[in-house]
């Protein structure tokens, strides 16, 4: 069974109950039981949160799989910086080799090195972005470049770094799948820990007053060497295939097929990649790729390769909301 078969596998065992879910239960309740005794430690034991001298805020969730974190950090960071501050961003760099001590992430780095989502947001964002499975130190890292304000990548669960300001991003279609925690279902923490941040953000599905939700839209396709660019009403009626080595692959094709387009999926598993030669080698049918997998991936000549980027929209009421809190760190 390969990666990509297993990753739906699993994704179909989370959103139901079945004899399946039965068999691991006990492990679920090993993992909960670790989630709530690790949280104590940091929260009322003697495990003591390092607080940089800047304000930290925390973008994250409780459940395994995408839920749209990445949009969101890049959105943060732009409005930061509007707002006057010098943000820098932490992260884990999942998906890459694991490093012990903290790199500060190049637009030229290797995505296997660094993983997707840090370089993606480094090119994306312009602002310094450390990777360090410790936060406290990449954070003291970018402090070093001049940062005064601290994004925390996928930081929810990383209790040794104090935060200013915690926001849970959840897909707002999927939810809490079957409402296990791992293995037998996709929580990571319990939704009770929702009522505890400061802002819950919904990707996507209805607003229902659990939280503020936000759509990922996509309007145009960009050539993955960079010579042209196009609409995606220009495909419309177009067989195409869908690469999307992302948490929630089913809303890019989605997003596509909407767009009037006949979406062929490629099978990619989360953070992975495939061979664009061996994609080709039987038929020249254009592939589209999301933003997070074109980092992994070089310009094939003679291929038709798009690269297609993501904008949030984001609701008004909620930026307001962030800019207040900058206010008060400001202040």
């Amino acid at each position: 069974m390969t990666r990509f078969s297993l990753a739906r596998e699993f994704e179909a065992l989370w959103q139901g109950r079945s004899p399946a879910n039965l068999l691991l239960l006990p492990l679920s309740w090993l993992f909960g039981l670790a989630v709530k005794l690790r949280r104590w430690y940091w929260k009322s034991g003697p495990g003591r949160p390092r607080r940089l001298p800047v304000p930290v805020i925390v973008v994250g969730n409780i459940t395994v799989g995408g839920t749209g974190k990445t949009p969101v950090v890049d959105w943060l960071a732009n409005v930061c910086r509007t707002a006057g501050f010098v943000p820098g961003i932490v992260s884990r760099g999942y998906g890459g080799r694991a490093r012990s001590v903290p790199h500060l992430v190049q637009p030229d780095d290797d995505p296997a090195e660094v993983g997707d989502e840090p370089l993606l947001l480094r090119r994306r964002t312009g602002v310094p972005v450390c990777i360090c499975p410790d936060r406290v130190a990449a954070g003291k890292r970018l402090l070093a470049e001049g940062v005064d304000l601290v994004i925390a990548d996928d930081g929810l669960q990383h209790y040794r770094l104090a935060r200013d300001l915690e926001i849970a991003v959840v897909d707002g279609e999927r939810r809490f799948g079957n409402g296990l925690w791992l293995p037998a279902g996709p929580l990571r923490e319990s939704p009770g820990r929702l009522a505890e941040v400061d802002a819950v953000l919904l990707n996507g599905g209805k607003d229902d007053g659990d939280g503020t939700v936000f759509h990922v839209r996509i309007d145009c396709a960009v050539a993955l060497d960079g010579s042209e660019r196009r609409s995606l009403e220009s495909f419309r009626g177009q067989r195409v295939r869908a690469l999307a080595g992302i948490g929630n692959p089913r809303r890019f094709y989605a997003q596509l097929a909407a767009a009037g387009m006949e979406v062929i999926p490629v099978p990619v598993a989360d953070h992975c990649r495939v061979s664009l030669a061996e994609l080709f080698e039987h038929a020249d049918t254009p592939v589209f790729m999301t933003e997070k997998d074109a980092v992994k991936y070089q310009p094939l000549a003679g291929c038709a390769l798009w690269m297609v980027p993501m904008e949030i929209d984001m609701p008004a009421e909620f930026r307001e909301f962030v800019l207040a809190r900058l206010a008060r760190f400001s202040a």
